[in-house]
């Protein structure tokens, strides 16, 4: 599986971080290495690619595939890590590139046991790292319906939260929800109605799972850390794959363009705001020719920033 893996929007990514040969560059979510392996191409000398995985079957893939690649440095754990790690390698603000590829990846999906998708059987854990914290079923066995029906609405935005949330705790006195088929089905034989092309549990197994992983918890705080890193003219690059992360990554690319936003009875005017990042482009899409090869670069997009001093 992990050789068919297909790197969502590759070229569009390194036009985007206009590698340098002997230029320091960020991957912080490896994956299975696709778009690594496009940048560690074209380094040489002292180019070096700093990567970051929480999923131990990662770092055992970048192991295997990379085992006497002296340019690629990897580093378990969240990209939420970053700066301190950055520090740790003297790259302080010298950094020519930060990319994200957000969310969970097509090896994960596609291996039923490690429960990220309801279209196959398989234990519902949703953990990036399997070997920390507690997967879904456990949270599920605990939560009360308020706290997974808040769950479902702020990370899925699903509309029928309360229902899935109180269906779930019936369900879960009876029998415990410990499968991805339980909870798929249990999620949709609470929904009324169906969305075209789209599967009932959808939204509530995104939500479930960036809860479990605190994926947005740790975007807020790679933000912040990219820009810190980055050299003058370094550029941040970050795919997404729902609205929550774009949302997020868009904002924080105009707050920091423009300044944060203030307040309407603000007394004072602020000093001149000193913009350390700007946009560069509007967001990229993949085309229909890479849809058609890959449906999962459907929802993809990707924007771009460029550190200003």
């Amino acid at each position: 599986m992990t050789e068919l893996h297909r790197p969502v929007l590759l070229d569009e990514v390194l036009d985007a971080l206009q590698i340098k040969q002997d230029g320091l560059y960020v991957d912080g979510t490896f994956g299975r290495g696709g778009h690594a392996a496009a940048v560690l191409d074209r380094l040489q000398g002292q180019g070096r690619l700093l990567a970051f995985d929480k999923d131990p079957e990662a770092l055992a893939y970048a192991a295997n595939r990379f085992d006497n690649e002296s340019r690629l440095i990897m580093r378990r754990g969240s990209f939420g890590n970053l700066g301190s790690v950055v520090s740790e390698l003297g790259w302080q603000g010298k950094v020519n590139g930060v990319f994200l590829d957000l969310g969970v990846s097509s090896p994960q999906l596609d291996d039923a046991a490690r429960g990220f998708s309801f279209l196959g059987e398989g234990p519902l854990d949703m953990r990036m790292n399997p070997l920390a914290g507690i997967s879904a079923s456990e949270w599920l066995a605990r939560a009360s319906a308020e706290e997974i029906a808040d769950v479902l609405w702020k990370y899925g935005e699903e509309r029928h939260s309360r229902r899935i949330a109180r269906r779930i705790v019936n369900t879960r006195d009876e029998s415990p929800v410990t499968t991805t088929a339980q909870l798929a089905n249990l999620v949709a034989a609470a929904v009324p109605g169906r969305e075209k092309k789209k599967h009932p549990a959808t939204r509530s197994f995104q939500a479930i799972r960036i809860f479990i992983n605190q994926e947005l918890e740790d975007l807020e705080s790679v933000l912040p850390q990219a820009v810190d890193v980055l050299a003058p003219g370094g550029r941040l690059a970050v795919i997404s794959f729902h609205s929550l992360e774009d949302r997020m990554v868009k904002r924080f690319i105009r707050n920091e363009y423009r300044g944060p936003e203030l307040p309407p009875d603000l007394p004072v005017l602020p000093q001149a705001y000193q913009p350390r990042l700007k946009p560069v482009g509007k967001r990229i899409r993949a085309s229909e020719a890479e849809v058609r090869d890959n449906p999962r670069a459907r929802s993809a997009v990707l924007r771009v920033a460029e550190r200003t001093a």
